[in-house]
């Protein structure tokens, strides 16, 4: 049975911390599903960890319904988010409901996520009056990076961490079922976390989320040259994986690879037979 929305307030509720990963692929969501993680999102983070991008903002919504499928067919238990791309829901609340839709559908997810505070909290009261369930999240909103100045810390003023306070405010009272705190100070997040009754899950925003949620491949070391200051590697996959690459090379170069372990056989008289036959003319 899949964790739901409710589930995951119900963790709050009961002071248990919990995580989130992103995942992109069936195989990845099928490792986290099988590892127990309550929360899987189809980031539009995919754009900068799969798709080559610069930022996110270049992912569509047809890059998201697809990865979305892939995740949703990798998992059983966990339940799958998905990221709503820049501009899928911005011109009205009427496209946020048609893509939002499409969402859950067509890729089968079974919550979507949308970037914004009070700006955002009519568009969130429309999708969960219809039965959509929304992830809120507000700080770092990397869909604004253009107006933000670049990838940096939210909320550090006053006037800045009472902003955060009220956007946060308005997406629990939309009807939002959890809120992403990204990139802000440790101690804003908590008092975040401490006046709302939804859960929080910190990305970058200190230990004292209900929740943290990371970009899978940060926490897996695959992305050697990028390390943002908020994860941590659990393992160093893009060194293994280099030093599998060149093992294999050098083999295959050396006749040692494939060996008859690595190959198929076919009885001998057939072999036999067929050399004994005339080459066919070309």
């Amino acid at each position: 049975m899949r964790v739901t929305t409710s589930d995951i307030r119900k963790l709050k509720a009961e002071g248990q911390k919990f995580s989130a990963l992103t995942a992109y692929d069936a195989v990845t969501a099928h490792l986290l599903d099988e590892a127990g993680v309550p929360l899987i999102l189809v980031g539009d983070s995919l754009g900068m960890a799969v798709l080559g991008y610069e930022n996110t903002i270049p992912v569509t919504l047809a890059d998201i319904l697809h990865h979305t499928k892939a995740v949703v067919r990798g998992t059983q238990r966990s339940l799958v988010v998905a990221d709503m791309p820049f501009m899928t829901y911005h011109r009205s609340v009427e496209q946020a409901l048609e893509n939002a839709g499409r969402c859950l559908q067509e890729a089968g997810a079974q919550a979507v996520k949308l970037e914004g505070g009070r700006v955002m909290a009519a568009t969130i009261a429309r999708l969960t009056s219809v039965g959509l369930p929304v992830l809120g999240h507000i700080g770092l909103t990397p869909q604004s990076v253009h107006q933000l100045g670049g990838f940096k810390v939210q909320g550090k003023t006053l006037d800045a961490a009472r902003r955060l306070l009220d956007d946060a405010t308005a997406v629990e009272e939309a009807g939002a079922f959890a809120i992403v705190l990204e990139c802000m100070p440790a101690e804003v997040a908590r008092l975040v976390t401490e006046r709302l009754a939804i859960p929080t899950i910190g990305i970058g925003a200190g230990p004292y989320c209900d929740g943290q949620i990371q970009v899978s491949s940060d926490i897996l070391g695959w992305l050697p040259d990028f390390t943002p200051k908020h994860t941590r590697p659990y393992a160093h996959l893009a060194a293994d994986a280099a030093d599998a690459f060149r093992r294999f090379q050098t083999d295959v170069a050396a006749g040692s690879f494939p060996t008859a372990k690595e190959s198929f056989s076919v009885a001998e008289d057939v072999i036999a037979e067929l050399r004994k036959e005339p080459r066919p003319r070309s």
